[in-house]
């Protein structure tokens, strides 16, 4: 498998809270301590501030996303803030706000943020000449579950209360079993990482997850000795990829501007290393109605909840 990234990203209008004991046994990254975005600009040009969820990443930091920081400066001759924040629903929040300008979010989020408060799309990361992913149930090696209808009365790791793979889309399961995930499994956790829901059941913690297959390839690349741990046992249809997007207030002449940039890079030779640290072949247009599919499944999970 080749290195790959989700971009997930990507979401709380359709979640209760979750429980808390079992996550304490994972990896935790103290959020608490960040930085206050600035609501102006102190130098004469004003910076551009982009958005990423420290989940987005499968590294968990933002170090991918300089190379890229560096590459819109340079060619937009403007300071570029990168700002982190731990949710999918925190990083719609400030661009709502108007608090930063592009973000790179999961596909509920973008789903969401378009359908209530006008996101807009900017451009897709392309992987392997495509530009989709999939939500993956995993379990330990060693279960004898083959689907979702296998695991009640399992503890289930989701990831973030709007992600698409990591909690709408297995919510969506259980929901067709008629049954809600309270009634259905043993227990929940929140992980906020898709890579500490695959840790969580490789480690016992968690009997089942669903996780972003992009994630899981990653992450697969990365300790191979996870093969002998946990199993794909589902896979849903096809999602497109979490895109790159443009908060309400940003002009259609900057948008335009930074749009241009992304698509181009693929076929800059100083781009090359920034796509090789983001784990993508390059950024496409894509258009709103390839989210369709998720809106299906959101618009289902409201329904039935």
């Amino acid at each position: 498998m080749s290195i790959r990234i989700g971009l997930f990203v990507t979401f709380s209008l359709l979640v209760s809270a979750c429980a808390t004991t079992s996550a304490n046994a994972l990896p935790f990254v103290d959020f608490t301590q960040r930085e206050q975005v600035s609501h102006a600009d102190n130098g004469p040009v004003k910076s551009l501030r982009i958005a990423v969820a420290a989940i987005l990443s499968p590294e968990g930091n933002v170090e991918s996303y300089s190379g890229l920081a560096s590459y819109l400066s340079s060619k937009m001759n403007r300071p570029v803030t990168i700002v982190q924040r731990r949710t999918y629903q925190e990083i719609n929040d400030l661009l709502q706000a108007g608090d930063v300008d592009v973000g790179f979010v999961c596909t509920s989020a973008y789903v969401l943020g378009h359908d209530l408060f006008g996101l807009r799309l900017l451009a897709a990361p392309q992987i392997g000449n495509q530009t989709v992913y999939y939500a993956e149930i995993i379990v330990p090696a060693d279960s004898t579950a083959t689907s979702m209808e296998d695991l009640g009365g399992v503890t289930f790791a989701f990831t973030d209360p709007i992600s698409t793979t990591g909690r709408i889309y297995p919510t969506y399961l259980v929901m067709q079993l008629g049954e809600t995930p309270d009634s259905f499994f043993g227990g929940t956790i929140f992980t906020y990482s898709h890579d500490r829901a695959i840790e969580a059941v490789a480690d016992g913690v968690a009997g089942a997850a669903s996780v972003d297959s992009l994630v899981l390839d990653y992450a697969l690349d990365r300790d191979p000795t996870l093969e002998s741990k946990i199993k794909v046992i589902q896979r849903s249809p096809a999602f497109a990829i979490p895109p790159v997007v443009v908060a309400p207030g940003v002009t259609p002449r900057q948008a335009a501007q930074i749009q241009g940039y992304l698509l181009g890079i693929s076929t800059d030779p100083v781009g090359a290393p920034v796509l090789a640290a983001l784990g993508i072949d390059g950024f496409v247009s894509i258009d709103d109605s390839a989210y369709d599919g998720v809106r299906v499944v959101i618009d289902s999970v409201n329904r039935s909840g």
